[in-house]
């Protein structure tokens, strides 16, 4: 995966809106969990967003946009989901803040893995 490809990814990953298409956003939106392999792919995608724009001065909306939704929205969606009874797998709660940190190193431009 290369920076453009990554950089699309994340942006599909986070905006899409249609409810048939199996996004990571939508998919927590709606109460399931992740397809195997998805969060895998969003911090890998994140990591090389991250080398692609080191020394970047800044980010374009686009992008910027969709990381908020993919960190932001959707710890929204999984806390929202937890308080009506849905039964997340075990290992959402550190996938998002893991998802959450490399968001959060993108911005900064420092990398923050703990």
């Amino acid at each position: 995966m290369d920076y453009q490809t990554a950089r699309s990814f994340l942006i599909n990953q986070g905006t899409a809106s249609d409810p048939n298409v199996e996004t990571f956003l939508m998919r927590l939106k709606q109460g399931k969990a992740p397809v195997p392999g998805q969060v895998t792919n969003i911090l890998l995608a994140l990591k090389l967003v991250f080398e692609g724009l080191r020394g970047s001065p800044s980010v374009d909306r686009e992008l910027i946009y969709s990381l908020y939704l993919l960190s932001y929205e959707s710890r929204m969606h999984f806390e929202a989901g937890g308080q009506s009874g849905i039964d997340w797998p075990p290992l959402l709660d550190e996938d998002l803040k893991r998802i959450a940190r490399a968001v959060k190193s993108i911005f900064a431009g420092v990398w923050h893995s703990s």
